[in-house]
């Protein structure tokens, strides 16, 4: 059984993990056979958003790792304590708390920096070898830490990624050094040199129906290539 690190952001699309994204990633892994690794940072939010009506809520504070075990259902650790030997494969569910909490992308775009635990198990992840699925805006991690703005690629060009069709998103994604291809919700983006599977999500949405198809495409791909010694093309 292969064992999967998913890497969540909070609860909540606002100002955490795309709840739906995260459950169909979960759902889909499972599926497929993967034994789940639930991890997070240990720090606050950026902020807490009411989901009711998308406004800040002013002086409250919430914990990124507390907010996320609702999701995992209590059975997840600080990404700090999971290391690449660890786990065949890596996932990373979307909602802006993959651009606020794992990453300040929302703020900084291009400029960001990515949570250091966060990017070390990243870093760690490709340098094995070992694929990594991102899903919604998650890819723009991706190619913070693995574009050549940041540390250096293990082997060959630009790593390839998708967040669907937005041209701004794209632009930055270019900016970081990565290669983004325009791709539809149910879509994934495949870099077999790399071992990189990106799909939109709701970065196109519309609903969850249409959202599962990619998410399942993406999870199916990083657990066969986690199964196979050499990349899956």
């Amino acid at each position: 059984m292969v064992k999967v690190g998913v890497v969540l952001s909070g609860c909540g699309f606002l100002d955490g993990s795309e709840i739906q994204e995260a459950v169909l990633a979960a759902y889909f892994l499972e599926l497929e056979g993967a034994e789940l690794v639930f991890c997070a940072p240990d720090v606050d939010q950026l902020h807490v958003i009411d989901h009711s009506t998308g406004e800040v809520v002013e002086g409250q504070r919430r914990n990124v790792l507390v907010e996320s075990a609702r999701i995992a259902r209590g059975d997840i650790t600080a990404v700090e304590n999971v290391a690449a030997e660890d786990i065949d494969a890596l996932v990373l569910p979307g909602g802006f708390g993959a651009a606020k909490n794992l990453s300040d992308f929302a703020l900084a775009g291009a400029d960001c920096q990515v949570h250091a635990g966060v990017e070390q198990l990243v870093r760690d992840v490709h340098a094995a070898g070992k694929p990594i699925g991102a899903i919604c805006i998650a890819p723009a991690l991706i190619a913070r830490v693995l574009g050549k703005e940041g540390p250096q690629l293990t082997i060959g060009d630009d790593v390839r990624l998708t967040i669907g069709t937005d041209a701004g998103t794209a632009e930055a994604i270019a900016a970081m050094g990565a290669k983004h291809e325009d791709h539809a919700v149910d879509e994934i983006a495949f870099d077999a040199e790399h071992r990189v599977v990106t799909t939109p999500a709701y970065m196109l949405g519309p609903g969850i129906t249409d959202i599962a198809t990619g998410i399942a495409a993406c999870v199916k791909k990083v657990v066969e290539l986690a199964s196979s010694p050499t990349p899956v093309i």
